[in-house]
């Protein structure tokens, strides 16, 4: 059976204003989740995203849900890299923003769903949801990293 999501959830010591910039801004999001270079965005649903993945090349994504400063996300194909996101290819990212009253922080969580409806064999999709699995963990702290040393 091929695992459909993945979930993780961290406080970050920021406003929810502030995670929303660092989350969706083009120079932040390049940082935290592309390699380094700003990101080409459309921040509006069926916008699109390209993050520059380096030695995964180029990977497209298109905005579902645009909600500032609570809910972003987007769906992005598990495909070959320049891929367009699609019923058949695409898993979706979603993050959602919640103030934490007793630290004044923000609880961010995210969502990544859709590993097995991909049309891919199931080594395959397993593979992703793997992969994936771990590379959210570094990404999110670099994002909280990023929350944290931009908010003093």
């Amino acid at each position: 059976m091929i695992p459909n999501t993945i979930e993780r959830a961290i406080l970050i010591n920021a406003s929810r204003e502030r995670v929303w910039s660092v989350l969706s801004e083009p120079a932040f999001l390049g940082r935290w989740f592309g390699n380094g270079e700003p990101v080409k965005i459309d921040l509006r649903p069926d916008g699109l995203l390209v993050f520059d993945h380096g030695v995964h090349g180029v990977i497209p994504a298109r905005i579902q849900t645009v909600e500032p400063p609570r809910l972003l996300s987007w769906r992005w194909s598990q495909g070959a890299a320049g891929e367009e996101p699609d019923d058949s290819n695409a898993t979706r990212v979603e993050f959602t923003l919640t103030e934490d009253d007793s630290t004044g922080g923000t609880w961010l969580t995210m969502v990544e769903s859709g590993f097995a409806h991909l049309g891919l064999p199931t080594e395959d999709a397993t593979d992703r949801h793997r992969a994936n699995s771990q590379n959210w963990p570094g990404k999110l702290d670099q994002l909280r990293a990023d929350c944290e040393q931009t908010a003093a």
